[in-house]
C-alpha cells in the first residue's frame, strides 16, 4: 500500500480551543516570532497569560516559535536563542539554567510512516536542570535530556540522553562526559 495523505486526519487530538489558537498565533507571529527585541518581562507575562509556567530570569530572544505556551512549563534562568522553535504539539518542560541555543528545534510530534494514513505519533520532551542544546540541533518527540547533558551543534537527540553526558552527531551519540570547571 502506499502514503495516502488524502486519509491524514488528527484523530482524537486537540490542541485547545480555537480561539485561543487564533489568538496566540497572532501574538507568536507579532512578538515572539518578530525581529523586534521586545523586552523580556513582556515575553514572560504572555507566556503565562496563555498558560506557560515560567520561573524568573528567563531570557527570550527574538524569532522564538512556539506552537502552544499552554503545554510548556520553563524553569528558572534559562536562555531561548535566536530562532528556535519549540513545536510542542504535547508538553515539553524545561528545567532550571537550561540554555537552548540558536536555531534549535524541540519537536514533540511526527508521523508514523508505517501507514498510509500518516497519523501523527507525539510525545513529550523533558529538558532536566543545566542542559545545553546547541545551535540548530533537534530533540526528537519522547525525548528526556538528562541534567547537564549537552547535545552539540548540529546534533539530533534521538534518543534518551544521559545526565553529564555530551552527545555529538545524527543520530547523536555519547562522546564523553561533561565536566564544569569551578
Amino acid at each position: 500500500m502506499n502514503t495516502d495523505l488524502s486519509r491524514f486526519n488528527t484523530g482524537n487530538y486537540a490542541a485547545g480551543p480555537k480561539w485561543k489558537i487564533g489568538l496566540w498565533y497572532l501574538v507568536n507571529y507579532y512578538v515572539f516570532n518578530s525581529a523586534l527585541p521586545w523586552p523580556y518581562g513582556i515575553k514572560v507575562k504572555l507566556l503565562r497569560s496563555f498558560g506557560a509556567k515560567v520561573g524568573k530570569g528567563l531570557v527570550i530572544k527574538t524569532k522564538v516559535r512556539i506552537k502552544y505556551p499552554w503545554r510548556l512549563s520553563i524553569g528558572d534562568h534559562c536562555w531561548i536563542g535566536e530562532s528556535v522553535w519549540i513545536d510542542n504539539l504535547e508538553n515539553v518542560y524545561i528545567g532550571n539554567h537550561v540554555c537552548i541555543s540558536q536555531g534549535a528545534m524541540l519537536l514533540t510530534g511526527n508521523h508514523d510512516y508505517n501507514r498510509s494514513d500518516f497519523p501523527y505519533r507525539l510525545g513529550g520532551i523533558r529538558i532536566e536542570d543545566g542542559v545545553w542544546i546547541g545551535a540548530q540541533s533537534v530533540v526528537c518527540p519522547g525525548i528526556v535530556c538528562g541534567s547537564h547533558a549537552v547535545l552539540t551543534v548540529k546534533s539530533v537527540a534521538a534518543k534518551d540522553m544521559d545526565a553529564w553526558s555530551i552527545y555529538a552527531g545524527n543520530p547523536a551519540v555519547s562522546v564523553r562526559k561533561r565536566k564544569i570547571l569551578a
